[in-house]
């Protein structure tokens, strides 16, 4: 297998797909690491009482009732 680095280099920093590539990338790194450090806090903190002023990312554990 032959990979030529300068190709995928030019591809993405110097392309303008290559670096949507590189953007969306990025997005779904954040957002898996947003995920899994929200489900980690919610282990950690699983006996917290609820008030007035909390909010949930993923609004699975409401009431359904709203203001």
């Amino acid at each position: 297998m032959n990979v030529n680095f300068e190709e995928i280099y030019h591809f993405l920093f110097e392309t303008m797909p290559g670096i949507g590539v590189l953007v969306g990338i990025g997005l779904l790194a954040s957002i898996i690491v947003c995920v899994i450090l929200e489900r980690k806090t919610r282990k950690q903190f699983k006996n917290h009482e609820k008030t007035e002023d909390d909010w949930s990312l993923f609004d699975d554990d409401e009431d359904g009732e709203e203001n």
